[in-house]
């Protein structure tokens, strides 16, 4: 750890998500002195745990992919990640079950295999899948290696990468970059539904976010034993091995500044804390909005974004295992790009929905009692700007995916299941102070992304960064933890590497 020359610089990081935490761990190997403030009880965000009766549940992300960028947190303070954490590699990394035609699609984690699966719905589709994939790979080569970890602060950075975005065709969406190498309805589906995964929708999403597929074959795609919340618990004795001061059950009312510059923040408690730099690394309207002196006149600066669908968690445990299950299922409905739509465009709650189930006992049996599974089933939902009254329809919906999964591929769960619980998109605005309770911050439309997005450092303050979702280069843990990357590179002006 470097602490010459810059020690007595006070870091202030608001907010202790993935990338709350990274932007912590960065600061403190650059010799500053840092203090996390989180507003909830325990660290993590998002990726916080819930206990509910006999089982164990991760809130929040479950899917651990370039698993080097966990690596480098601990290497900056010559630790290895493997004395600590344990990665497990997944197979398949997903199974689809596609309720419509009652079939299911395992997304291998070797290409042969994959293609396998692909065969058994269309023999050319096998070597679209190749083709895909080595579109995928370019993408990647620019987009990941490039640009993910790199700043778009002002309009020349971005115009300088125009003619590469041009030739990856970026003004394409996810789907019909899929489509343009796949036909059979079902293969294309498993193969556009990345963009959910950081709140985008595949119909609408520039064709750059495509390298997330190539992002899983090359580094596969893991678990982490004892689920995301150890991997955030092994994180903080990381941050406090380094004497960084951990404050929970903080809010943060207000960011004071003065002469352009960050001064101090105040917390709800009425608690002041001067400092010399400040990250937010929460949602960056909720910064620009509620805690700035000038949020009223950013009020009407800012454009109104487009933000990513809201979601609906269902937690549950079962008496009996569901042993065909694996660890990653996603259930596709009836719909998909009118769902999609109804979901995006339209903000309403229709009568079909697709799930993504996560089975952790299938990896990892600590997460239930013997003989018992722990489940958790995301779907997405309209965000807070649809009319949907969640104190009514969380619990019917609730129903609705109970009864579905019963009749398909958890049969008895009714008879079965116990201790359930959900969170609404309601909760993501009271827990996570996310704008309109969206899941992911804004969608990760052409419009929205590199430059477009939120800029990790303020226009007018220059001492106020941004790591997190809504802000470059996007939601997701590469990107959220690849965003401290690019407040590091901001703060210090030395260009930090892909780390790959």
């Amino acid at each position: 750890m470097n602490t010459t020359n810059q020690s007595t610089i006070k870091s202030i990081v608001i907010g202790s998500g993935f990338a709350g935490i990274s932007s912590a761990l960065r600061m403190r190997a650059l010799g500053h002195d840092v203090i996390l403030l989180e507003r909830l009880d325990q660290l993590g965000g998002r990726a916080r745990t819930f206990k509910k009766g006999k089982y164990t549940h991760d809130a929040g992300p479950t899917v651990i992919t370039a698993p080097f960028l966990f690596n480098e947190l601990f290497e900056l303070f010559n630790e290895k990640l493997e004395d600590h954490i344990e990665f497990v590699h997944l197979d398949p990394y997903y199974r689809f079950y596609f309720s419509e035609e009652d079939e299911i699609f395992d997304y291998r984690s070797s290409i042969e295999d994959t293609q396998k699966e692909i065969k058994r719905f269309n023999e050319d589709d096998a070597e679209g899948y190749k083709n895909l994939l080595n579109e995928s790979r370019e993408i990647y080569d620019v987009g990941f290696k490039k640009l993910v970890h790199r700043p778009f602060h002002t309009i020349f950075s971005m115009i300088s990468q125009i003619p590469a975005l041009l030739r990856l065709k970026c003004y394409r969406t996810v789907w019909q970059m899929v489509c343009s190498h796949i036909t059979h309805p079902v293969v294309r589906k498993a193969f556009s539904i990345h963009p959910l995964l950081i709140g985008g929708n595949p119909f609408t999403t520039t064709s750059i976010y495509a390298l997330i597929h190539y992002l899983e074959r090359k580094w596969g795609v893991f678990f982490c034993m004892g689920g995301t919340g150890k991997l955030v618990k092994e994180l903080e004795k990381l941050m406090l091995r380094n004497k960084i001061v951990i404050k929970k059950n903080c809010d943060v009312k207000k960011i004071n500044t003065q002469n352009n510059r960050v001064i101090s923040i105040e917390l709800d408690s009425g608690e002041i804390i001067e400092g010399d730099n400040c990250i937010f690394a929460g949602d960056p309207e909720t910064c620009y909005r509620e805690l700035l002196d000038q949020r009223s006149f950013f009020k009407s600066l800012l454009p109104e974004k487009k933000y990513s669908m809201g979601l609906y968690v269902l937690y549950f445990g079962t008496k009996k295992t569901y042993k065909d299950i694996a660890h990653h299922t996603i259930w596709m409905g009836e719909k998909y790009k009118s769902l999609l739509n109804d979901i995006f465009e339209k903000k309403v709650l229709g009568d079909d929905f697709s799930l993504y189930l996560h089975r952790p006992t299938a990896t990892d049996k600590s997460f239930a009692p013997l003989g018992c599974d722990s489940f958790y089933v995301l779907c997405p939902v309209p965000n807070l700007k649809g009319n949907v009254d969640w104190n009514i329809s969380g619990k019917e919906l609730g129903n609705k995916i109970i009864n579905a999964l019963d009749s398909t591929i958890l049969p008895n769960l009714k008879s079965n299941i116990e201790d359930v619980f959900w969170m609404t998109p309601k909760d993501f605005l009271s827990d996570y102070r996310s704008t309109y309770g969206a899941g992911f911050s804004i969608e990760p439309k052409l419009t929205q992304s590199a430059w477009f997005r939120h800029h990790n450092q303020h226009k007018n303050i220059e001492n106020l960064y941004f790591a997190g979702a809504g802000t470059h280069p996007g939601a997701g843990l590469p990107g959220v933890i690849s965003s401290a990357k690019v407040v590091q590179e901001l703060i210090t002006g030395s260009e930090v590497g892909s780390g790959e």
